[in-house]
């Protein structure tokens, strides 16, 4: 219905809402995974760019998930303080602190290895689903990230 001052908005039937929706939904299954690995879901996902690639700098980190050095570094010195990580200076390059995995940190990789499995279960999604609605959220990101107002 349309309404004097413009049209009628639903919360349901705004596609920002429901992505904030399901980033709640992700992070309470997120949080029962893991408690157990005594890390939070952005501490996780440092830990998985690590697994990936050992030895990067903040700046790397921080370029890949999105935040600012000065939220990345809190995060750092928790996930240092439990010995999963060390920071360092480059020696190369004194402005750059580097990361890299300490033997624990290494080791959390084994303990961590059915997350995404049960993220998948929990989804109800198959793997072509969930491969599919990534590459949809991806656009998204993308296309909002490069939006100029005219």
């Amino acid at each position: 219905m349309e309404r004097p001052d413009g049209p009628e908005v639903k919360l349901d039937e705004l596609l920002c809402f429901g992505i904030y929706a399901a980033g709640h939904a992700f992070n309470r299954v997120y949080k029962q995974l893991l408690d157990d690995l005594n890390v939070t879901y952005p501490q996780y996902l440092v830990m998985v760019l690590l697994w990936e690639r050992d030895d990067q700098t903040v700046g790397e980190l921080g370029s890949r998930l999105f935040l600012e050095s000065n939220t990345l570094t809190p995060l750092l010195k928790r996930l240092e303080a439990l010995c999963y990580i060390a920071r360092r200076r480059d020696p190369s390059d004194e402005r750059q602190v580097r990361i890299s995995l300490t033997e624990a940190g290494a080791a959390l990789r084994a303990k961590a290895a059915t997350v995404p499995a049960c993220i998948q279960a929990a989804s109800g999604l198959t793997a072509a689903q969930a491969r599919q609605l990534l590459s949809g959220v991806t656009a998204l990101r993308a296309a909002l990230d490069s939006y100029e107002p005219e």
